[in-house]
Formats: C-alpha cells, structure tokens, sequence
C-alpha cells in the first residue's frame, strides 16, 4: 500500500517552479498524477503514483511525502482528514484496574486518538468525503473491545473526561478566578479537597490568566479528577512540572486507575515508567500517518521506543537506538574553572536566593535540578548577566549564551531569517549544521514564520539559536519543554555533543531526569521552601548530586537491565527500600 501525503505547513508553491508537478514521470506521460487544485497546493493521485520519489526528492521544501506500508493497514485504518492529509491507523484500547500509556513523537496522531475514543470526534474510517454514522462505525468494529467501548461512549453509558493537552491556552477559552472554574466540577471531591491535592489554596482566587504554567497545569488537572466519569484522558499531565510535582501527580493517577479506566500521553520516559501498566507505541511519520501498536507491558514498550526497533511487525522507526551510559559520568574534572562562585545573594522581599559557592571547569556540562519557584531560574540570569546579584563573589568573566526559560515568538521573519542574525561562519559551517541543524530538524523550519511555529519548534529553534553563539558558557533553562520524548533525547545528545567537542561549559536546569542523565555531567541541586526562600548547592559529581536531589522527592532509580535508563523503582519495593537504607537514591 502506498500512501501520499502533502504537508500543507511547508507547501509554498508561489516560492518555487512547482518542480513535483513538472518532473513527475506520469504526468510528462500525459497522465495526471500531479495536479495543483484551487487552494494553489498539489493534490497527488496514490492510485496513479507508482512511488519513483522524484517529487519528494526535487520538493525544496520537503512537503511531499511519498510512503510505503503494509497492505494489512488498509482494514485499519481510523481516520483520514482528506485526500494526501494525514492518516491515523488502529485505535489504543483503556482497560479497568490498568493505566494505559500512550507513547510516541509529536504530531502523529496520539491526541486524534484521544478524540475518537472520548467521543469528540467521530471516525471517518477513510472515507472523509462521505463520512460513516455512529452505527456504521460500531458495525466496522463488530466483535471488537473498541466497538464495546465505543458503544457504550455513543450510548451515553460511558462517561468520559480529559485533561487537555495545552493547558496555557486555559485563560483564552476560561474566564474567571480558579475558584469559580473548580465549583462547577464539584463531583468526586469538594472544591477544598482538590486545592490542597493540587497545592492550589494559595490561588483560588486568583485569575485565570495571572497563573503560571505549572499552576495551569494543576488547575486542568483537578478539574480533570474532580469530575465523575468512566474513563479518564489525560494528555501531558506533566509539562510546566518540577519533578517533585511530576511524582505526586503519576501517584493521583495511579490512585485513580484502581477503579476507574485511565489513558495517558507522556513524554517524559521516567514519569511514564513509574505510573503506566501498559503502553501503545504510535509510531509513524509527521503530518503523514501514525499507526498504533497494541499494548506492551511498559518496560518492554519503552524499551522497544528507544530501541526503535518492533521486532513483532519487523518495523523499524528510528535509525539509531537511543542508549544511555551504563555507569556514572566521570566525577573529577581536571580542567581549569571557567567560572568560580560564593556565598551569592539576591532578594526580592517575598523570596530570597542563596547560592553556597562551587565552579564549572572547561568543558563541563552542569544540570540544575530544584522544585520550582526556589531561584534556579535567578540564578541563571544572575550567571548571564540579565540580573545582578546583591552580594557574594563571582570568580572569572565569560562570554556566556543564554536560551531563557519562555522564549518569544516575536520575530518577523522567517527561521532562516532568524539564523542568519546569528554568527554567519557558525551556522553556515558544515560542523554545525552536521551536529546541531540536522539532528534537531531545522532544516525542516527554515522557510516557516517564527511567529507560526509550535511550541516544540520554537524550543528546538531557541537551542539552536543559543548554540550558534560564540561564548565560553552556554545557558539553558527548561530546554526540553515541548519537545516530544525523541526531541528530548536528539537536543540533548547535542548539547552534551557540543559541549565535548568544542570544549565549551554549560548549565542546564530541567525537570526530566532522562534529560539531565544524557546531557549533564554534575548537578546542582536547589532547595528551600518554595516561593520564600531558595537555597543552591554544589555542583556535585553525579552519584552525590542526584542522591542528595532524589532523597528529598523521596524517590529511587535503578539502571534497566538492557537500555541501561534510569527508572524508578516502585515504592516500598525490595530494591526501593534496600536503595534508601543504603543512600544510593541513584545508581545501583
């Protein structure tokens, strides 16, 4: 089965000579395969097309794909948005007592999936000119848990709810204060018993659009367990979350799988593992297709995701596996310190910021890891010289490059306009365009408007961007925001790739330890209470950083057998409790 898809975001026919129209094979036969329709985008015939792949090679632009699948995905197929659009195969299935997990890169199809299952949306089973009824959809899964489920959902039987995916857009379509948001949802628990599940007492009455991404993220997800349904959908139920929030989140929904049905899309590795029972990988290709594989228990499932390998369908979705180290990064550093610091202060009146004292040596990657609100954030800026600091020593000057935590879309132009305000030999040298453009996918961007890029974009951008610059310290706060888990891993394999290859230091702050596993050679590690007052310590060799960091989440890790990834141990379990007795929170 061939499929054609056209990616209507990177299609720019007034930019080029329509070069997939005038070299395809069959229409210079007469026939017309390629045709350009009255929206000025081509339209390819995947009957006529016999998959040569010259359209897609001589598209400048990358907008056409032409893909080959197996002829058994014709009978599964679930949705098709229109002719050389996007496609979705097989549907995940939720099972009582269980968290199923859903697991894959962005923009194949996991949150259509949600849609079709909650009911949002109905499936077209291909057919989008002619769209099937309900019943027609039931009678196409006769004899399946997907038509029993779905049944149930058209019948009004099942109740379903779901915690949307981009909670920053809440204050555009919500208006109001959190309070009055939450006592319309007054179902399972009262409006009390969620503000402190969700550490939301301090804002409830608060407006909506003066929240912070993590407080958004609690308040869609109170709203979410607050509400009595059948099966509950939650879509990124970590982003804008430290990890100590991210933890107490996956045990809320664990709880609530015991006798509910629950269905999870995760892109941080470490969280997913902790709180799914089993896992749908989705794999596919962006904008095209996405085919849903059937459940795996999650260790197997995240394991065959990072292999990118599914030996079951003899189908391999990545070219390289992702592999972590299997011991700890060296702890002792014998190059010189690019910058040395002590006893740092800064107060804002409401919160105060102490930073003991340590130093980052030439070539060192350092991660940043600390609850929010506790000064991470300050302290970068104090480092990159956006803020200063009201006492204490800073040992050393250097050039440094700074990717903030929100970046800003407010450019007018183009990525490739955006680039080229950068250091022009950086950016056009084969070095960098071989270790930072084509593994992060710029070269996909280049012709799109900054103002119209994702959020995942527009991150991988912002890295890019930072990267380009010449400096001796390289800044990064929160870089694997929005990106979907690969993303997480190419961005950063390519700043720990970059760092070690051009002798240069950096300082990462994120909440994904997979992350921060990859990409940091010691830690830093921040605490204090929160909002109030913020303490920094270190930096640390990684066994001490990460046992001081996971001993106050109160959490253990443990290497995977085969992957060598860190994964967290199940509470009071035999390794969990002989990991805490001994102070080993880290490796074991």
């Amino acid at each position: 089965m061939r499929i054609a898809a056209v990616l209507a975001d990177r299609c720019q026919p007034k930019k080029c000579n329509k070069e997939c129209e005038r070299f395809c094979p069959l229409n210079r036969t007469g026939a017309q395969c390629v045709v350009f329709g009255e929206k000025g985008k081509p339209t390819i015939s995947e009957t006529l097309c016999q998959g040569c792949g010259i359209c897609t090679n001589k598209c400048q632009f990358k907008a056409v794909k032409i893909i080959g699948l197996a002829d058994e995905l014709k009978e599964d197929i679930i949705h098709r948005y229109g002719e050389n659009a996007f496609r979705l195969y097989r549907l995940p299935v939720p099972k009582k007592g269980l968290v199923t997990g859903i697991l894959g890169p962005n923009g194949i199809g996991k949150s259509t999936a949600i849609r079709m299952l909650s009911g949002a949306e109905v499936p077209n089973l291909g057919n989008f000119e002619d769209p099937p009824s309900k019943e027609d959809v039931l009678k196409h899964f006769a004899g399946t848990e997907i038509h029993d489920y779905l049944k149930g959902v058209y019948d009004g039987k099942v109740k379903t709810a779901i915690k949307p995916q981009y909670v920053d857009k809440l204050p555009q379509s919500v208006k109001g204060v959190v309070r009055d948001l939450l006592s319309k949802v007054e179902e399972r628990m009262t409006l009390q018993e969620a503000a402190e599940m969700f550490e939301l007492t301090e804002v409830l009455d608060r407006e909506l659009d003066k929240l912070s991404g993590g407080e958004l993220q609690r308040l869609a997800m109170a709203a979410t367990v607050m509400k009595e349904a059948d099966v509950y959908y939650f879509d990124e139920p970590t982003s804008y979350l430290d990890i100590y929030q991210r933890v107490k989140m996956a045990r809320i929904i664990k709880a609530l799988s015991v006798e509910k049905q629950v269905v999870v899309i995760e892109h941080d590795l470490a969280i997913l593992d902790f709180l799914a029972d089993n896992v749908h990988l989705v794999y596919g290709s962006e904008g095209a297709y996405g085919v849903s594989t059937l459940a795996r228990q999650v260790r197997t499932a995240i394991n065959a995701y990072l292999d990118g390998y599914l030996p079951e369908e003899n189908i391999r979705f990545r070219e390289r596996p992702i592999e972590f180290e299997a011991s700890p990064p060296r702890s002792e550093w014998q190059t010189p310190d690019v910058i040395a610091f002590e006893g740092l202060e800064k107060d804002f009146g409401e919160f105060r910021m102490d930073i003991t004292g340590g130093s980052v040596k030439m070539g060192e990657s350092v991660g940043i890891v600390g609850p929010n609100a506790t000064g991470k954030t300050t302290f970068v800026k104090i480092l990159a010289g956006a803020i200063e600091a009201d006492s204490g020593r800073m040992d050393g000057k250097v050039k440094v490059s700074y990717k903030p935590q929100y970046i800003s879309a407010d450019f007018d132009g183009t990525v490739q306009d955006l680039l080229l305000t950068c250091d022009y030999e950086t950016i056009s040298s084969g070095f960098f365009t071989g270790e930072v453009v084509e593994p992060l996918g710029i070269k996909y961007l280049l012709d799109k408007k900054v103002s119209r890029l994702s959020g995942g974009e527009l991150q991988r951008v912002a890295i890019t961007v930072c990267l380009s610059r010449e400096a001796e310290m390289y800044l990064f706060d929160e870089p694997s925001a929005y990106l979907d888990s690969n993303q997480r891993m190419i961005a950063a394999k390519t700043i720990r790739r970059m760092m070690e290859k051009t002798g240069r230091s950096a300082m990462i702050v994120d909440h994904d330890v997979y992350f921060l596993d990859m990409v940091s050679d010691s830690l830093m590690v921040f605490g204090g209470e929160p909002g109030h007052h913020g303490v920094g310590d270190g930096p640390f060799d990684m066994r001490e950083g990460m046992n001081r960091f996971l001993s106050a989440v109160d959490i253990t890790f443990r290497r995977d057998a085969d992957t060598h990834r860190p994964r967290i141990n199940k509470p009071e379990s035999r390794l969990d409790r002989e990991q805490k007795s001994s102070g080993e929170y880290y490796y074991s």
